[in-house]
């Protein structure tokens, strides 16, 4: 026979199950968010480095090319380490790439 006292265990068990997928969900979507951080951050320095700029204005212009090209800035970023391992850029980005490279954003400060 269930009793009242095996019935809050079973809940408590059952908030604990809840709780423990929610961390790992958030710890999920942590991982993910510093991945992306690193090939944003390496794709400034491919920009930094081809456009002599500062950081600010790299990620202007990094962050113009993906609202400009209406490509997601994770992705723009991903193409732009493939540019510096291959060479190689699709055509909309390479052109836009030069636009905001040709005309960049002034510094700040």
């Amino acid at each position: 026979m269930v009793n009242d006292t095996t019935c809050r265990g079973y809940e408590a068990a059952e908030d604990q199950a809840g709780r423990v997928r929610a961390l790992q969900d958030e710890n999920a979507q942590l991982q993910r968010a510093v991945a992306s951080h690193a090939v944003v951050d390496q794709a400034i320095g491919v920009v930094i480095a081809v456009g002599r700029l500062t950081p600010e204005q790299a990620w202007d212009v990094l962050r113009n090319v993906s609202q400009h090209t209406n490509i997601k800035l994770r992705r723009v970023a991903e193409l732009l380490l493939e540019l510096a391992r291959t060479g190689q850029l699709p055509t909309n980005i390479r052109a836009e790439l030069k636009r905001r490279l040709d005309h960049p954003p002034p510094p700040q400060g």
